[in-house]
Order: C-alpha cells, then sequence, then structure tokens
C-alpha cells in the first residue's frame, strides 16, 4: 500500500521532530515533491545565529538513518536538508509568531488600489486574516486574496 505525500510528510515529520530537539536545532518545514520527475523530501532547519552547511549534513546523516530504519518512502528520492532561507513564505503558525514585528511582504492575486506588493510590519493574524501596519495604518488583507506572504529582506 503506497502512502499519500501527505502521509509521508507525517511520518517523516514525526521522525525529524526528536531529533532535530536533540541535536538543537529548529524544525522549520518539510515537504515530499516530485520536480522534473524526481521527489524530493526537503527538511528545512535553523538555529540561532543561522543553519551552515556542516549543520545541515548532521541532520542529514541523522535522518537518513531513521528514515532507512522506517522505510516507508516506496518511490526513489533525493533527501535534501536546507536552512528556510531568506524570504521564507509563512506557512504555519510558528513561521507567524517568529515574524511578528518584523518586516513581511505580501502579494495577492489581483491588485487593491493598483497595487499588488505590500511591505509592512506584521502586527497581526488568525485563520482568515493577516494585518500589516505600514506608512501610519493597518492594513488588512484576506487571507484567500493572498498569493505569497513571506518575510521581506533588503540588500
Amino acid at each position: 500500500m503506497s502512502l499519500r505525500t501527505e502521509d509521508i510528510e507525517k511520518k517523516a515529520e514525526e521522525l525529524l521532530l526528536p531529533l532535530l530537539e536533540k541535536l538543537h536545532y529548529e524544525f522549520v518545514d518539510l515537504e515530499y515533491v516530485k520536480e522534473a520527475g524526481n521527489w524530493y523530501l526537503r527538511a528545512y532547519a535553523d538555529k540561532e545565529g543561522g543553519i551552515t552547511v556542516d549543520d545541515c549534513e548532521v541532520i542529514s546523516r541523522a535522518f537518513e538513518v531513521k528514515l532507512d530504519e522506517g522505510d516507508f518512502i516506496e518511490d526513489a528520492y533525493i533527501l535534501e536538508v536546507s536552512s528556510p532561507g531568506l524570504g521564507r513564505p509563512l506557512k504555519k503558525e510558528r513561521d507567524y509568531v517568529r515574524a511578528e514585528g518584523e518586516e513581511i511582504e505580501i502579494r495577492t492575486y489581483r491588485s487593491i488600489n493598483r497595487e499588488k506588493e505590500f511591505t509592512g510590519i506584521l502586527k497581526a493574524w488568525d485563520k482568515d486574516t493577516v494585518t500589516i501596519h505600514r506608512d501610519e495604518e493597518d492594513l488588512v488583507f484576506e487571507r484567500k486574496d493572498i498569493a505569497l506572504i513571506r518575510m521581506a529582506f533588503d540588500f
């Protein structure tokens, strides 16, 4: 019986969480996706001060052992462990908690007052809306209108 993508992600996350906790890393996200004919199991982790290539290698080796023991993924796949990176999308509750008071970028599906891109300080969120503070005012967006929401970054 083959598992659905969501089930694979859930089982992999159950293996990864205690491992990251033991190694003192923060879990950010995990995805099992098919791209260009290949399956990828991607784990994103972080730590205070940022994650290094060496950290990713430590996590990858330990995670690979756990995945081999569990042996629940039928398809051949490529395991990738990486930093969530700059400008990562806000997906889960903990992403919003981490981003509260920080500058974020919102892109909407259609224009609102002739704009589709908004940058401001994340002020509040719930299951239906996201509120940012910009130019002395609060802007409230319906989640259904948001195409992308991520941490803003300046270079």
